[in-house]
């Protein structure tokens, strides 16, 4: 598969996207899943979010845990905000990368964020201005890309228009994200393909759900599109507490045992990763979703 990337960015989302929709756990154990994800090669993790801490409990402690991880000098860390008062929170903790996100659908917006997708993206435009201020970068994720729970499907044509408003103002990359796992193969290709028309310079992350089985098929899709930056979730985890149904998303572990062997590097110690996922499992108290967690790779034999 020679026209495939050679190397792609990872970028963890499991202790933020992971975490939110879970049962609260201990801050000791965020750091402890941080700290483990630190040491896999992974070299982005998304590490927490500025929330209302009513509007998101299991994200409260998002000050401490950030004091206490033991930082690997060769992982970037990021902040989730969901607008200016968090941006502020997360400069002010002294995060240089931010993620703001924003709902192409005006329904989830209001049920996320409480404000309209335009209001948001007003919102948005001063969070650029005050994070440039600051020297930090912000990539603005356009969430239910792909479709949403209340509307059903949206037009690509809002999801460019939404991602577009954010690049005038601005924005230093883009993100789609698949909210409840509504993205299919045919559905992924036109989006990239509109957005890479319009914007062909910006760079672009892919956040795909497996709510209904195509996230790894959507991330090949996505590859042989040449988008080489994902992100993914330690053991499956994740979802929306704004979107019923939205399960899971794209295990790390899969999406480096399945690129790794088509020949797409990522930098990831693979047995670190499953070993990671073990963590989280513990952590959370349940059975995640992972394949490659309960199998391990295709390379593991059984003794005979």
């Amino acid at each position: 598969m020679s026209d495939l990337p050679s190397l792609i960015s990872l970028r963890e989302v499991g202790p933020r996207d992971g975490l939110q929709n879970e049962d609260p756990v201990p801050t000791e154990a965020k750091v402890e899943l941080i700290d483990a994800l630190s040491q896999t090669g992974v070299r982005r993790i998304e590490a927490v979010s500025f929330v209302h801490p009513k509007a998101i409990p299991q994200m409260a402690d998002a000050d401490e845990v950030w004091k206490r991880i033991h930082r690997n000098d060769d992982v970037r860390y990021s902040a989730l905000v969901p607008n200016l008062r968090g941006a502020r929170r997360a400069l002010d903790a002294g995060f240089t990368e931010i993620e703001v996100v924003v709902s192409a659908s005006d329904t989830h917006n209001r049920k996320n964020v409480n404000r309209s997708t335009e209001e948001s993206l007003d919102d948005i435009a001063g969070l650029i201005a005050s994070a440039r201020d600051a020297d930090a970068t912000v990539q603005v994720i356009v969430s239910t890309a792909w479709g949403c729970p209340y509307e059903g499907d949206v037009p690509v044509e809002r999801v460019v228009a939404v991602a577009s408003r954010a690049v005038r103002d601005g924005a230093d990359g883009m993100s789609f994200g698949d909210t409840t796992g509504m993205a299919t193969p045919s559905r992924v290709q036109r989006l990239v393909g509109e957005f890479r028309s319009a914007h062909p310079d910006l760079p672009l992350n892919l956040h795909f759900h497996n709510t209904r089985g195509t996230g790894l098929a959507n991330v090949l899709t996505a590859l042989q599109l040449g988008v080489a930056d994902f992100d993914a979730s330690v053991g499956g985890l994740g979802g929306c507490p704004y979107a019923p149904g939205a399960t899971g998303n794209v295990a790390t572990e899969e999406l480096v045992h399945m690129v790794e062997d088509m020949g797409v590097a990522t930098g990831v110690n693979l047995e670190a990763m499953i070993d990671a996922a073990a963590t989280a499992e513990r952590i959370v108290g349940r059975t995640l979703p992972s394949q490659v967690l309960r199998a391990g790779p295709r390379t593991r034999t059984i003794p005979g």
